[in-house]
């Protein structure tokens, strides 16, 4: 069949919750992927973050054919030795004491937002408990997490949520302190917003919320679904804060294209018994052997020096994209989490970058995001830059 045969079937067949763009995927080899037709991209999108170590990586790949050959799944009502040694050694890379496989980002949200109401309630037995999120925030799409995900254009149809979610300013301290009060049982935030606009935290804001939640008893959770596992230059975005969360969710990269998740918490926040919670498929050993090779792939390569010097070079090109041009108004981010400020359509910068070869998404309505596997080098940065710069000519003639 050809592309087009292909996209018939999908658009006949699949509910249609996102509107794709006209590329039918059949293989991907390091930083590229390759169409049904054959032809190449170049990467700058992983998946949305999610293939740290790029594609084909054979040590990856060896590793989850062998644990198919042995045992894909259990059931948590057993152990299995992939799942024990995975949350073991998140235990030691987070420094914190209890682990949760989930099969998404969205469920270790899930299970966040109901650990902090069962730590609320195991102090009061009241059900009136209240979590702070912040404006133009993501979390996911099921009902808990999109409560409190800061988008109304995400909610408007699903409503009623989860009730008890209030949504501060991110980066403005006073606007959570004004929201605190005494049914306030967590405050749950991005270090860096993904789908927002690739926004940083600033230290004085993570430090000042986590002296509220120190002093008033409230769980702190970071949500490093996308700017964990090494994209922001460090292991975890938080680390730059000196700041750790009662509970950390992850995803993405965390499995490196094998769906799985984690929501991590420490001591203080480990209150689920059984009963609270629970989950077919999370912690199964194909997941978990995934987990373990992203971890080993992590200790064995040079990966956060290569994402700090490239992402360096990359923030230059970008410099040099906004002196040229007038609709580049700046640029944000930390690491290989990047995004270029436009004042013209990024849909049709997306468009316009795929039909030259070059794979980028958006981050609302006016970013262009960056977020490549973090195996790229200075050369996969030049050949992004020479294809946006001819996209951004094309604006310029028009």
């Amino acid at each position: 069949m050809n592309k087009q045969e292909y996209i018939d079937i999908a658009e006949e067949s699949l509910l249609h919750t996102y509107n794709r763009f006209k590329l039918v995927l059949d293989k991907g080899d390091g930083v590229y992927l390759y169409d049904t037709d054959g032809k190449k991209y170049l990467d700058f999108a992983a998946g949305i973050a999610v293939f740290a170590f790029g594609y084909n990586n054979k040590e990856y790949n060896n590793a989850l054919k062998e644990q198919i050959d042995k045992l894909i799944h259990t059931s948590n009502l057993y152990y299995n030795v992939p799942s024990l040694m995975a949350a073991k050694r998140l235990k030691e890379i987070t420094k914190m004491d209890r682990v949760f496989f989930t099969n998404s980002g969205t469920e270790a949200i899930e299970g966040a937002i109901k650990t902090a109401r069962k730590y609320a309630f195991n102090k009061d037995g009241k059900n009136d408990h209240e979590i702070i999120a912040m404006k133009h925030s993501f979390h996911g799409r099921s009902m808990g997490a999109l409560s409190v995900t800061g988008n109304e254009k995400y909610q408007e149809a699903f409503k009623p949520l989860i009730g008890g979610v209030k949504f501060a300013d991110y980066n403005d301290l006073d606007s959570v302190k004004a929201l605190v009060n005494d049914k306030t049982c967590a405050i749950i935030l991005e270090p860096i917003q993904g789908e927002g606009g690739i926004y940083p935290a600033n230290e004085e804001f993570i430090k000042g919320i986590k002296e509220i939640c120190d002093e008033k008893d409230i769980l702190l959770i970071f949500d490093e679904i996308q700017c964990g596992m090494g994209r922001s230059g460090k292991m975890f975005a938080h680390e730059y804060y000196g700041v750790k969360p009662d509970i950390l969710t992850l995803a993405k990269a965390l499995g490196c294209g094998i769906p799985v998740g984690a929501f991590i918490t420490n001591e203080k926040a480990a209150v689920l018994v059984p009963g609270d919670h629970g989950t077919t498929y999370g912690g199964n050993p194909l997941a978990c052997t995934a987990i373990n090779k992203v971890l080993d792939l992590f200790e064995n390569t040079d990966v956060l020096n290569n994402v700090n010097e490239v992402s360096k070079y990359m923030e230059e090109k970008f410099d040099a994209l906004t002196e040229k041009y007038d609709f580049v108004k700046g640029h944000r981010g930390k690491g290989l989490m990047q995004g270029l400020i436009l004042d013209i359509p990024v849909g049709e910068v997306v468009t316009k970058s795929i039909e030259k070869g070059l794979i980028v998404i958006s981050a609302g309505s006016d970013v262009l995001r960056f977020v490549p596997p973090l195996i790229i080098t200075k050369e996969n940065v030049d050949e992004m830059y020479n294809i946006i710069d001819s996209v951004f000519e094309s604006f310029n003639k028009k």
